[in-house]
């Protein structure tokens, strides 16, 4: 099919409400876009004006607010993820659930062919019943959900073991994928956890991914081809490949106070360290990063969430730790202005979480890349996958039963990666820089999209194939 020559397609898209998924749906919704389809982005009514200035093309992409209904334990005012701890994330989830009949009555009132979803395990039995197909659109590699997919998984009636996730499943395409006795606890632990309205966690995911029309992920075939390929197999439906969705160019200016702040560096000199907008390390392991930041030697910028229990980062550095770095370290617990930053010519090193839409915003840019994943099953397998199948950045050594790293282990990685003469700095350097030239290359992400939207069009002509 010519998806030039295409009819356009009414999208509406429903995101788990984070930012992390919000933000990369509204990247996928500006491609979409860009080809003539119009989406209605359905979020909640407050989050939106935090979006509004990525909406390249507001003449097709509508914001659609939706309440979230107040559940117990919430705060009154919570709409996303990053209004709350961790701890809280089932309420949210809980909360998505009660809007199950507001999202019916907009679907109806939208009339939209398509609809976008990810934790909402119930939605596609309500597209069903209205005659809408839904694609199950998830913003990370399809190797995290292929590594964890409960088809290949099946447990015989017991609960699956740590030895049961050590080794890849049946037919699994890869094994550069290894965990360490604390992830694979830690892992163990996140299939067996409620994550609201009594729904584990993965059988949200699992049912999710069973019952969608289509399974959509952030990826590119170069890269991710054999996982889709293996998940096709696993779920017996299209798995489509929307391609990296590379941010735009932003249309914002960094701010001066940064802009004043690393002109002062040389290029390529400062270590910028960014944790997620809604990770936070315990207060030890936040110290031992500050301690090994500043053991370097490097400037370094460091934007950090408090960890948990504390008013402000204040309360929670080394002592004597401002003294020290006065003048060539910086710790912000505030929003900070990513990817500028990162494309800022002072900058020559980024320790980042391994979070879907950090990671690539780094591997466009050309600072070097080190490894701090933080306890989530997607970020641990893109650090694997990044760090030694692709081997583009150098992962922070971690005690294999406790899981904590220290001062002396942030500061060799940061080293490894910013020495010129380290031979495995100057491979991940080398490494880096094809994958980067490769992803910014021309066409490379407009036909991942255009193949996107073709089989799109080949979900809708089979509906219409059925029906005849």
């Amino acid at each position: 099919m010519d998806t030039a020559n295409a009819a356009p397609l009414h999208i509406a898209i429903f995101p788990w409400f984070a930012m992390g998924h919000l933000t990369p749906s509204l990247h996928l919704s500006n491609k979409l876009a860009q080809r003539g389809h119009r989406i209605s982005f359905i979020g909640p009514k407050k989050t939106q004006t935090k979006l509004q200035h990525l909406n390249l093309h507001p003449h097709l992409i509508t914001f659609v607010p939706i309440k979230v209904p107040h559940v117990n334990g919430l705060p009154h005012d919570a709409e996303t993820t990053s209004d709350v701890p961790f701890s809280l994330f089932p309420l949210i989830a809980e909360a998505m659930d009660r809007t199950e009949k507001d999202i019916e009555i907009l679907l109806r009132e939208l009339k939209p062919q398509i609809v976008f979803f990810d934790f909402q395990h119930w939605l596609p039995n309500l597209t069903r019943r209205l005659g809408i197909k839904s694609v199950m659109y998830v913003i990370i590699n399809p190797l995290s959900t292929a590594y964890f997919a409960n088809g290949p998984r099946k447990s015989k009636g017991r609960e699956l073991t740590e030895l049961d996730l050590m080794v890849p499943p049946q037919g699994f395409p890869d094994s550069c994928i290894k965990f360490q006795p604390h992830e694979l606890r830690f892992l163990v632990g996140v299939r067996k956890l409620e994550f609201g309205s009594g729904v584990l966690l993965y059988d949200r995911y699992h049912t999710a991914a069973s019952m969608a029309d289509a399974i959509g992920f952030k990826g590119c075939k170069e890269i991710d081809g054999p996982y889709a390929e293996y998940l096709e197999t696993v779920y017996g439906k299209p798995v489509l490949l929307s391609g990296p969705l590379l941010p735009e160019p932003p249309n914002t200016t960094l701010e001066g106070k940064w802009v004043s702040w690393l002109g002062r560096f040389n290029p390529g000199s400062v270590v910028f360290c960014a944790y997620g907008s809604e990770s936070r390390l315990p207060q030890n392991q936040l110290q031992e990063l500050l301690l090994g930041l500043e053991l370097t030697g490097f400037p370094f910028l460091a934007a950090l969430k408090p960890p948990n229990g504390f008013e402000s980062i204040e309360e929670a550095l080394p002592e004597g730790f401002r003294e020290r770095v006065q003048g060539r370290g910086i710790v912000d617990e505030g929003w900070v202005q990513q990817q500028l930053i990162l494309g800022h010519p002072s900058v020559g090193c980024f320790i980042t979480h391994c979070g879907a839409a950090s990671l690539t915003e780094a591997l466009v840019n050309k600072c070097r890349l080190v490894f701090l994943p933080h306890l989530g099953a997607d970020q641990l397998i893109n650090c694997r996958m990044f760090s030694r199948k692709l081997r583009v950045g150098v992962e922070i050594e971690k005690g294999e039963e406790d899981g904590l790293f220290t001062k002396e282990s942030v500061c060799k990685a940061v080293k490894i990666v910013m020495d010129d003469g380290n031979e495995v700095g100057r491979e991940v350097r080398e490494n880096h820089s094809k994958l980067r030239n490769f992803l910014l290359s021309d066409n490379v992400e407009s036909e991942c999209v255009d193949g996107f939207c073709k089989g799109l069009h080949d979900l809708l002509n089979l509906k219409r194939l059925v029906m005849c």
